[in-house]
């Protein structure tokens, strides 16, 4: 751990600052959200399809607007973006805890989701641009603070809402008015290079030249897998500890174990594995072997499949327990490997150009494949269930990795993950 510190102050005020906020915003983001679904259906009575209404109107309206806050981000410069975003989460929380409405909650629900697509971007587009050469290194670090606030989240707001809900929300909202207040008096102001060099460039001619960037637009499609492998802690993971251990005790602490596994290898050991690749690997064979691994988390749930369930007694709780555990942290491991070289393999598609719009694009497409992964893998959940094919749900997941870890590898192999040189970057299209 002091190494890690050590290397957050060998880089400048502001790459530090954005480390913490990142850490800061997951805090106050974890620490509401896992408990909202329970407030809006226990305390407010709400039906379970107006429940859902108002969750999915934040992830709606966050995907949705990415592309255009990272667009903003871009022309208006970083920290206006940075600071609107924090101002209208400190908005949206402290809404979610004072009304009682529909329209207000699903009003207050798409201003959280705004928030993201705000500052989302820009704090990325504003990080790749303070470190430098060093950026690698800086994302990985990023990476830390930001399961750091994952992890300590959702702990924090079990106590608060103990007390109330309402509580939660408030603090939830304190922390981002406080961190609005740092932004405008700490952080430096900071704008794109091209936001001075081409300021008569139409929204649309920018757009059009981003979606012409063909190996961008690969990379970003071969992403996709990635996001919806790491999403299944939260979703299949969970669900396969309850279908073999049942909805007890036991099983609450097995999934607490995941999320604990899961951050904690992260926080431990995600800078030391960056050094270790970046030492040895080029950043598309890193990124390879991130997918790879992540495709090859689900093959002890596979195997898991092939031995006869207990009846109960230790056997199944190990059952139940340690193929999921050992799956979380194989995850983990695959987005040590892989997530700083995204970030900074997202940077060098764009020819160091329109950062932050193309982060917001990237993040949309990863955006949309997260829910339409996460539909198909709750569908073929459903059906190896009924179907009595609990190998299923695994065998497609790992497919999912080997086919994206073989994308990653033919992006590699043919020079698309690479910088284009300054007379081959796309150029806006001017109309």
């Amino acid at each position: 751990m002091k190494g890690t510190i050590t290397q957050v102050r060998s880089y400048e005020r502001s790459v530090q600052l954005l480390m913490v906020n990142q850490f800061t915003i997951n805090l106050g983001f974890y620490m509401l959200m896992p408990y909202l679904a329970a407030h809006l259906a226990g305390p407010l009575g709400l039906a379970g399809w107006l429940v859902g209404l108002i969750l999915g109107m934040r992830n709606f309206s966050q995907q949705g607007m990415f592309l255009v806050g990272g667009t903003l981000a871009d022309r208006l410069g970083y920290k206006p973006m940075i600071i609107a975003g924090l101002v209208l989460r400190t908005v949206g929380f402290a809404t979610l805890g004072l009304v009682d409405s529909v329209p207000a909650l699903i009003a207050a629900s798409a201003a959280t989701g705004l928030a993201g697509a705000l500052f989302n971007p820009a704090t990325r587009a504003y990080l790749a641009a303070d470190a430098g050469e060093r950026r690698v290194e800086a994302f990985a670090l990023f990476n830390v603070f930001y399961q750091a606030g994952i992890l300590l989240g959702p702990l924090v707001g079990m106590v608060l809402t103990g007390v109330d809900f309402r509580v939660t929300c408030l603090v939830a909202a304190g922390v981002f008015a406080v961190l609005s207040v740092v932004q405008i008096r700490a952080l430096p102001a900071r704008r794109a290079k091209e936001t001075t060099e081409k300021e008569g460039q139409s929204v649309l001619a920018e757009w059009r030249g981003i979606l012409a960037n063909r190996p961008f637009l690969l990379f970003s499609v071969a992403m996709i897998g990635s996001y919806v492998m790491s999403f299944q802690v939260y979703l299949a993971l969970p669900l396969e500890v309850r279908r073999l251990g049942g909805e007890g005790r036991f099983s609450t602490a097995a999934v607490a174990v995941l999320f604990a596994v899961s951050g904690l290898s992260t926080i431990l050991f995600q800078t030391k594995v960056t050094a270790w690749c970046k030492a040895r690997v080029e950043p598309g064979r890193a990124l390879t072997w991130g997918l790879l691994t992540m495709g090859v988390a689900f093959v002890p749930l596979l195997a898991a499949t092939a031995v006869p369930v207990p009846s109960g007694g230790i056997g199944l709780w190990l059952l139940a327990a340690v193929p999921p555990t050992l799956a979380a942290l194989l995850l983990a491991v695959g987005t040590m490997i892989a997530y700083p070289f995204e970030m900074d393999t997202i940077v060098r598609l764009s020819g160091n150009r329109l950062v932050a719009t193309h982060y917001g694009l990237y993040n949309t497409i990863c955006g949309v494949g997260i829910t339409l992964g996460n539909l198909l893998t709750g569908a073929t959940l459903d059906a190896a269930r009924e179907a009595g094919l609990s190998a299923l749900p695994w065998l497609a997941l790992t497919a999912l990795g080997l086919a994206c870890a073989a994308a990653l590898y033919g992006l590699h192999r043919t020079g698309r993950l690479t910088e284009p040189p300054a007379e081959a970057r796309p150029q806006p299209v001017t109309a």
